[in-house]
This record gives structure tokens, sequence and C-alpha cells, in this order.
């Protein structure tokens, strides 16, 4: 009697079943901690199944949940008093400010706005990172921006989509409609996208800290809510209107705390048009952050 052939299985559905197995195999190491970061994307570059880790560990993290105060009623920036609890002397030391004032909107102004930012320079448009620190922390980010600069694409489409879980990150999500932390760009996504070799996504752990929704989105062209978004459009505006512009960002931090206390933003355009220097502190109404881990409790 002939012998019965084994059903050969295809290539395809051995690599899948290989990659399951090795992606839990990296999950299961790291949470263990049997295996380290730099030992995970070794082993993602060996067995090609990046994409598929991500995946599966992004959609590990737990995300808690917060009540809070907050109302349509209530302001929409944080008050001074909330404002001014991380506007502590080591962070006063490091903004170098001859003077400090709120501008009744959620943002601090430093030195009456102004900055010691040279634009009158002529070089290509260029984004520098510093390296992340022994925490994982990112540090200073300078740029020089025109109109070439800017990204106007969705991020899909230019292959800026990534995304990673920022040192820091314990997401919560807020009343159920919304969140507290959003992955914070230093220099942003629309205003650089378009400068060669720097990486605008989300995943460059040298340009993402965490940040709250009110530090990172308030508050497109609303001059009554001040938060990062707000200057940011600042210098959109600029770029559309083809001006040069000097910009940089720096993430500030209270001793080993994981989660900035805010962010130092400074600008001015070669005609002298534009320019500022504020600190937008990293705050959410409603809410008490412990910036050492980034845990959070309602108000």
């Amino acid at each position: 009697m002939a012998k019965r052939r084994k059903k050969k299985q295809p290539m395809g559905q051995k690599l899948t079943i290989t990659g399951i197995i090795v992606v839990l195999a990296l999950f299961i190491g790291q949470q263990t901690g049997l295996i380290n970061e730099h030992q995970v994307n070794e082993l993602k570059q060996v067995t090609g199944v990046t994409k598929q880790y991500q995946t599966n560990r992004s959609s590990s993290q737990r995300v808690g949940s917060l009540s809070t105060n907050q109302t349509s009623d209530l302001p929409r920036h944080p008050t001074q008093s909330q404002a001014a609890t991380v506007l502590t002397p080591a962070i006063k030391q490091q903004l170098n400010a001859r003077q400090i004032s709120f501008n009744g909107t959620g943002a601090f102004v430093i030195n009456q706005n102004k900055t010691d930012l040279n634009a009158n320079v002529r070089v290509a448009p260029y984004v520098q990172l510093a390296q992340t620190d022994q925490y994982g922390r990112p540090g200073v980010a300078n740029a020089f921006l025109n109109n070439s600069s800017r990204e106007y694409r969705k991020r899909e489409t230019t292959g800026n989509a990534t995304k990673i879980n920022p040192v820091g990150w314990q997401q919560m999500r807020l009343n159920d409609n919304r969140v507290l932390y959003n992955r914070g760009h230093s220099i942003a996504y629309a205003l650089a996208g378009g400068v060669k070799g720097f990486d605008a996504s989300e995943a460059n752990r040298q340009n993402i800290t965490t940040q709250t929704t009110w530090a990172n989105q308030a508050s497109n062209g609303d001059t009554t809510n001040t938060g990062q978004n707000y200057y940011e459009s600042i210098v959109r505006k600029g770029l559309d209107q083809h001006k040069t512009i000097r910009y940089r960002v720096t993430p500030l931090y209270e001793g080993k705390n994981l989660v900035p206390s805010g962010s130092h933003i400074e600008a001015k355009s070669q005609d002298g048009s534009i320019q500022f220097n504020v600190f937008i502190p990293n705050v959410e109404p409603g809410v008490t952050i412990n910036y050492a881990n980034g845990s959070a409790k309602a108000q």
C-alpha cells in the first residue's frame, strides 16, 4: 500500500504562526523583565515582526478613567493657581527668566515675550534634537523653518503614522469623552514635516513627551485658550506667509520626574513680525498629576 503523503503547510501560514509565537514571546519576555527594550528591538529586526509586535503591545496598554468636576461652565484653560503648581523654583531657574507673568489664558509670558534666538542666519531648514537623557526624557529641540518645511499632508501619506508611548505614559480617560495625555511633539509635524531627514512621527523618542491634552491641543487661533497649539498656529501662519522663523522648544523637568512640568517655547521671525517667549504648563483642568511617573487623580 502506498504511503499517504503529508499535506504541506503553505509557507505563508508557517510564517504567520511563527510570527505570532515570536510576538507573544517578545511581549511576555518584556513584561516579565526577562528581556529589555534593546533586546526586543534586535529580535524584531531579525524576525521582521515589528508591525505585529507594536500593534499587540499598543493594544495591551490599559487605560484608566477619572471623573473630574469639569463642565462646560468651567474655564477651558487652567487657572493661574493651577498653572503655578508646576512653576517651582527649579523650573524658574531653568527658564532663566528676569520676568514671568501669567497671561490670563493658561500660559506664562517670559521676559516680556522677548527671546535671544538669532533668526538672521542663512541656512537650509533644519531640526536638531538633543539625545534623550538617562531616564529616556527628550531635551531641547531647535529648528529653523520656512515654507518648504511646512507639511500639509496627512501623516499616513508621508510615512509618519507610527507611535510610541513616551516615558511617564499612564493614559487616563476623563469623564469618558476625552483623554488625559497626548503624545506631545516638541517640533510639530505641521511645522517641520517637510525637513529632509527629520522623523516627525509620534515614534521619535527625542521629540515626544507625555503632554496633557490641554497643554498640547489648546487652542488653534483661540486667544482665550493658549496652549502649545495656539503658539504653533502663529508659526504655521507665518510659514504660510513665507516667513523664515527660528524656533525652539525645551521640555522642563523637576528633578528625576518622567513627565515634564511644561514646555518653554520660543520663536522669532527674520522680519521681526513674530516673536514670543512662553512657558506652557503641563497641567489639565480638574486633574492632579504625579509628574514622577504620570499617574493622576481627580481634583
